[in-house]
């Protein structure tokens, strides 16, 4: 299992959209990203940057749900639903920053 944790970046005044966009997550899309091996998935909200904060652990040999060169029909329909609230690369994908881990602790 690898820890992957990664940074995007809300556009100003869709905070709220944001998190209804989630709480209605698509079955399809839950589905997909459990088959693919994604678990402990949580995204958190820094309100003073407008930064989200991503954590996902992936099994072995897995993509990780930002991983373009992974995504399937769902994602591809999933990002071009989000990209008016968010920082998106031109194929709609959320632009995202990897975060090196510097420390864990079981």
């Amino acid at each position: 299992m690898t820890r992957f944790a990664f940074k995007m970046k809300l556009k100003p005044g869709n905070e709220k959209e944001y998190e209804k966009r989630h709480a209605a997550l698509w079955p399809e899309l839950k589905q997909m990203i459990k088959d693919a091996g994604v678990s402990n998935y949580s995204i958190y909200w820094d309100k003073e940057t407008n930064i989200l904060f991503g954590y996902q652990e992936v099994a072995d040999g897995a993509a990780n749900t930002q991983d373009t060169s992974a995504a399937d029909e769902v994602t591809l329909r999933w990002w071009a639903y989000m990209k008016d609230i968010m920082d998106t690369n031109p194929d709609n994908s959320p632009v995202t920053i990897p975060l090196q881990e510097v420390f864990h602790l079981d």
